[in-house]
């Protein structure tokens, strides 16, 4: 089967100002890097509110809407803006998760890569954050599990940055395991190992600034993949950020593209013991051009090594 890569130009009308890390060069140097590869292409579809309103309340997503300026960009707070066309990409980056879930669950794709913004793993229950305005991650795995009849959806994020969003949206939703490794101490300040969620269903795996990819490795060998072994999850989603690449400017951790690699490998392989290969993989940081586009292209080359 193919592999699937979902985005849309409307991703790139959602601009940030002048030298925010979080910008349209992103998906403008990660998309190239992914050209000449097995992809099977689609357009991210728009989400509805229903849809948003799995994880999020309707006055949330209200509030979001009438935040959206007709010209200009504004803050919703210190990191995290808007500009005409904010609100469109952000249901684009909700309705390319879903439907990445659908065509896998339907065996219309063997995997999926999610290449949308803004990313999602920090947006709180009615709170936008990080550069995140809707729980892209979140809302997915409610869809598989309400409206596909799973039973159990494990999302590991790797992103340097702890997934509070996430967390706080899926704190109380026991058939979800949740797994973030992320830097610690850095913002947002959450994610102690201590923090397992109503269910003991999230699993936090700090890292302290310098970690290089032997200390990344001995972690997942020792937490995460034994943690998914037991849960057995039917899907597995992967909140994909490249920004604990070591030449990433917001963070420390010394991955490089082999890491990215080496973690998808491992994440694939799992899912294929347990969920018949379907994994769903959503871009969230990564903030240094090259790092970004080069790791990208080799986690999407072990999705596509994965699928075939």
């Amino acid at each position: 089967m193919t592999t699937l890569l979902v985005t849309h130009d409307d991703c790139s009308h959602h601009l940030t100002p002048a030298g925010h890390p979080e910008r349209v060069a992103r998906l403008e140097h990660l998309l190239p890097a992914l050209e000449g590869k097995a992809l099977t292409r689609i357009e991210a579809p728009e989400a509805s509110d229903d849809d948003v309103c799995l994880v999020h309340p309707q006055a949330y997503i209200d509030r979001i809407r009438a935040a959206e300026p007709k010209e200009g960009i504004v803050a919703l707070d210190a990191d995290t803006h808007m500009s005409p066309g904010s609100f469109a990409a952000a249901m684009r980056a909700v309705g390319g998760a879903m439907a990445a879930v659908d065509m896998v669950m339907a065996g219309e794709a063997a995997n999926a890569f999610v290449a949308t913004r803004p990313p999602g793993h920090h947006a709180e229950t009615e709170t936008p954050m990080g550069f995140c305005i809707f729980g892209n991650v979140a809302i997915a795995a409610k869809h598989a599990l309400d409206r596909h009849g799973l039973s159990r959806v494990a999302i590991v994020d790797f992103d340097v940055h702890h997934g509070n969003g996430t967390q706080d949206l899926l704190w109380s939703e026991a058939r979800t395991l949740f797994v973030s490794s992320h830097q610690m101490p850095l913002w947002p300040g959450s994610g102690a190992a201590e923090e397992r969620g109503a269910h003991d269903n999230i699993i936090n795996v700090p890292l302290a600034p310098q970690t290089a990819g032997d200390g990344f490795r001995k972690a997942y060998e020792a937490q995460v993949f034994p943690a998914l072994e037991e849960f057995k999850p039917e899907l597995l989603i992967i909140s994909a950020g490249f920004d604990a690449h070591k030449a990433d400017p917001l963070a420390n951790l010394m991955l490089d593209e082999d890491d990215f690699a080496w973690v998808t490998r491992k994440l694939c392989e799992i899912a294929a013991r347990h969920g018949e290969g379907r994994v769903v993989s959503c871009l969230e940081g990564g903030y240094d051009l090259g790092g970004l586009s080069r790791s990208g292209a080799a986690h999407v080359d072990e999705l596509i090594r994965a699928g075939s």
